[in-house]
């Protein structure tokens, strides 16, 4: 390949195009073996030197499809990376994208778990068990997803979700067995969910069948 123009888009973005008309982009973060200042007119370049260049123009066409999932809403890494793939976006230049992202903290699974969380308190009510589950389905690590859910409960106790959820059932017309075992399966304790009824009882309100 010989360089017939580039364009300094930004400090880090060059387009390139080549004898053949073929123009793109790179990072020039990604280059691995070609200087940056290597990339001028004229320049001509060995195999190895343009599969780098290439590689980088991969690379940098994967991290911008990224960007503008980011633009959308949060994204967790691991969804992002499968989103990608279905755009048949090689593993390897994925995986150095995302990272660059991560660098950048444009992609955060910890930041992207907290917004999951308040958005899914909205129209469910469940316990730390079944989030931490569906948090780490995502692909986000038991770490990221712990610190979440401390931050998460610590604004929204467990305690006021279950009875949130007691009442939801109640309504629903479940018999108290039912009502358990639909509780358990939101994420509730056993114990947690026999106080949550309990209180209720001895509060006057409704009771399950």
């Amino acid at each position: 390949m010989v360089i017939y123009s580039t364009e300094q888009v930004s400090p880090e973005v060059i387009k390139i195009t080549s004898d053949t008309g073929l123009a793109f982009f790179i990072r020039t973060t990604f280059l691995k073996i070609v200087s940056p200042a290597a990339i001028e007119k004229d320049s001509e370049y060995s195999e190895e030197e343009e599969d780098d260049i290439i590689d980088a123009g991969m690379t940098y066409s994967a991290e911008c499809k990224a960007v503008e999932y980011l633009a959308r809403a949060e994204q967790c890494r691991f969804n992002l990376a499968q989103k990608l793939l279905k755009k048949n976006y090689e593993r390897k230049y994925i995986d150095a994208a995302l990272d660059y992202l991560e660098e950048k903290n444009y992609l955060n699974d910890g930041r992207f778990a907290r917004a999951w969380l308040n958005s899914r308190k909205i129209n469910h009510y469940e316990g730390r068990k079944r989030l931490l589950a569906e948090l780490l389905s995502r692909g986000i690590s038991k770490e990221d997803s712990c610190e979440a859910l401390d931050e998460f409960f610590a604004e929204n106790p467990e305690e006021a979700l279950c009875e949130k959820a007691y009442h939801k059932y109640v309504r629903a017309g479940k018999s108290e067995e039912a009502l358990i075992r639909s509780m358990t399966g939101a994420g509730f304790s056993y114990q947690l969910i026999k106080r949550t009824i309990r209180n209720a009882e001895n509060e006057g309100l409704p009771e399950s069948n």
